[in-house]
């Protein structure tokens, strides 16, 4: 039966999800930042049981495994196989590296947490980027908050809005230039990167959803995009909104975007060339009251 988040589901399973796993080192330095703001904020502890919401590769999964350590449970969920691959083998990986005793219970499952049955009582829900995408995000979160128990909390990371964030949007926008492209003003309440980037609406879905205690603070940190700008250009390819468009007009256009994003780029570079370009995301708490 089809579900509300099909055209998701099938992106991150399709080219997308494959890119994403294939750069997976590269996007987790990138975003690290704001994934680490989001694990200080969530503050898992020793004996919780936690669930990670679009935990994709798993990097922030792990982390949280190691906090809530051998007595506590760690399930990550995600709808793409390509990245729950990574993560179930990065998991494996460090489970043979460590002793049994030392090991939290940790899992992955592939689905869509807006719907799926996820375990009740948990600790705490987190999530690194995972909670933008859902077609009907009061829905969904309220569902979310099914799997707390009274007194549970959340933790989520998510982007502010384009203009926040030139890292996504030089690129995007010297690429629209050189192919001559003016799109139609976008729908912010699409579900996306940045569907979460008005703090007004996002507290009422919270509220909306029965979350109490919310709390919504900024956090901003640069974004390595590149070495040079022409690593950063060609990088551009793969992971943020200039990825979608050059995917859209086809390989017969790539090479002139990467050279129009070079030259955007350059006089944005560092002394010593590399490219870091500013990202603006909220940390959100929120708890689960009576």
């Amino acid at each position: 039966m089809p579900t509300h988040n099909d055209a998701q589901i099938a992106e991150w399973n399709g080219e997308q999800g494959q890119r994403w796993a294939q750069q997976q080192r590269t996007l987790d330095a990138m975003i690290g930042p704001f994934g680490d703001a989001a694990l200080q904020a969530a503050a898992a502890q020793p004996g919780e049981q936690v669930i990670d919401i679009g935990c994709g590769c798993g990097s922030t999964t792990l982390t949280l495994a190691r906090a809530v350590g051998p007595s506590g449970q760690v399930l990550g969920v995600d709808v793409s196989q390509p990245m729950l691959a990574i993560a179930r083998a990065a998991a494996a990986d460090a489970a043979a590296a460590s002793p049994a005793s030392a090991r939290a219970a940790l899992s992955f499952i592939e689905a869509d947490a807006a719907t799926a049955a996820l375990p009740l009582g948990q600790d705490l829900l987190f999530s690194r980027f995972g909670l933008m995408f859902f077609d009907a995000p009061a829905a969904a979160l309220r569902h979310l908050r099914g799997a707390l128990r009274e007194g549970g909390r959340c933790a989520f990371v998510c982007w502010r809005t384009p203009r926040d964030n030139p890292w996504a949007m030089v690129p995007l926008m010297a690429a629209r230039k050189a192919l001559d492209i003016t799109p139609p003003p976008a729908d912010p309440l699409a579900p996306g990167p940045f569907a979460f980037a008005d703090d007004v609406r996002l507290r009422g879905l919270l509220v909306e959803a029965g979350f109490s205690d919310i709390d919504i603070q900024r956090c901003d940190a640069t974004i390595a995009i590149g070495a040079t700008p022409r690593a950063a250009a060609e990088h551009s390819l793969n992971l943020g909104p200039a990825s979608r468009l050059a995917r859209e007009v086809g390989p017969a256009f790539h090479a002139r975007i990467v050279d129009a994003i070079e030259q955007a780029l350059v006089p944005l570079a560092a002394a010593d060339r590399t490219v870091g370009l500013s990202g603006s995301t909220w940390v959100v708490t929120a708890s689960r009251s009576a």
